[in-house]
């Protein structure tokens, strides 16, 4: 079976490193970076440290608004998907290159599987959860993280070829722990840090780093801190605080964006992890450090409600205060899986290999445009 899948940030590049291993010792995998994020930093490095496997096409989209850089992925995927003609377009998680290589597979009738499937923030202000509603609804094998993620499917009417298989960050992070310990990361001492002696911090969501976003008082409740922040910037982030002049306080330390086994070794040795990143959440929660998440819904609701993740928003006196008081307790169950997601992806996907059409219900308490709040 010939399988396309579709990359094009570091959240599915992360994900891609497990499924890809698997993928690749039954089926032929032709692997597309959408070029979504575009420099090294942001793509190569992680392709490097994950050791995924290069490339077939590299779209070189870069950066845009959200409908040219979606027209111009679908564009250039679908004339791959027109000359190799897959059994099946694999995509990941929610971001504009999910979206775009959906619709360029549906509009040729190409089979569809959707790893992440599911999940649901209910804010429909976020481009993430536009593209997630989107490509579950015109998925054909849909991959959950969640029994969580199969109720939301339902109650949007789709309720075939629906399949909880755990989440393939699980299975990266346990690869790359082993790997760590094996050989030691050097980050730690590079950068003067002693573990659980700082606050580790990423922010890029377009919610919290487009013109009204909350990034300002992000930073403002950084440095009202009184302990070492570390704060690896994204690209669009570190343009957004040279535009607005930010001067970070002698605590705050904005370095460039590390790879990924720098990154969990940064992560499982912070006091407290502060993020925007869905990912990150996950992983906060797996390595068993509190996490404090600068967003005011979350679509991994697991992490909330067991009490290792605290919603913040934006605002600097909640932000400071969880960063002083916030600390977890009672127990930490198992979540999302056992380890093995990418071998249950891949097994379903063989099983699969010419699925019948996702049912859909037509009742209005399931519409497609309709959405818990």
């Amino acid at each position: 079976m010939k399988i396309v899948s579709v990359v094009g940030a570091r959240p599915q590049f992360v994900k891609a490193a497990a499924v890809s291993r698997a993928l690749r010792q039954q089926h032929r995998e032709f692997l597309v970076h959408t070029g979504q994020h575009y420099d090294y930093e942001m793509s190569g490095i992680f392709f490097d440290g994950l050791d995924l496997p290069r490339p077939d096409a590299n779209l070189e989209v870069g950066s845009g608004g959200h409908g040219a850089q979606t027209g111009a992925m679908m564009s250039r995927i679908e004339q791959i998907l027109l000359e190799d003609t897959p059994d099946y377009v694999l995509v990941y998680g929610d971001t504009n290159s999910t979206l775009a290589g959906a619709l360029a597979a549906s509009k040729l009738s190409i089979p569809i599987a959707h790893v992440e499937a599911g999940l649901r923030s209910f804010n429909r202000r976020m481009p993430e959860e536009i593209n997630r509603v989107l490509t579950d609804h015109v998925s054909d094998l849909l991959l959950c993280p969640s029994e969580q993620a199969v109720i939301n499917l339902e109650a949007e009417g789709i309720k075939r070829n629906v399949h909880v298989v755990g989440d393939v960050m699980l299975d990266v992070l346990n690869w790359a722990t082993k790997r760590n310990a094996e050989n030691p990361r050097s980050i730690l001492p590079n950068l003067g840090l002693s573990r659980g002696q700082y606050l580790l911090v990423t922010v890029h969501r377009s919610e919290n780093t487009d013109e009204s976003g909350g990034l300002p008082r992000i930073l403002a409740a950084l440095d009202s801190l009184r302990e070492q922040v570390i704060f690896p910037v994204h690209p669009r982030t570190r343009k957004i605080i040279s535009d607005i002049g930010y001067r970070p306080s002698p605590h705050v330390h904005l370095i460039e964006p590390v790879g990924y086994l720098d990154m969990l070794e940064l992560a499982s040795s912070a006091r407290m992890i502060l993020t925007d990143s869905g990912g990150l959440q996950k992983e906060a929660y797996w390595l068993n450090v509190p996490c404090v998440t600068l967003r005011e819904q979350t679509e991994w609701v697991e992490t909330v409600e067991t009490g290792w993740n605290q919603l913040v928003g934006t605002d600097p006196s909640k932000i400071a205060a969880a960063v002083r008081s916030f600390a977890p307790c009672g127990e930490h169950p198992k979540l999302y899986g056992d380890g093995l997601a990418a071998g249950h992806c891949v097994e379903l996907l063989s099983q699969n290999a010419k699925p019948q059409p996702v049912e859909k219900s037509n009742s209005k308490d399931t519409n497609l445009c309709q959405m818990q709040r």
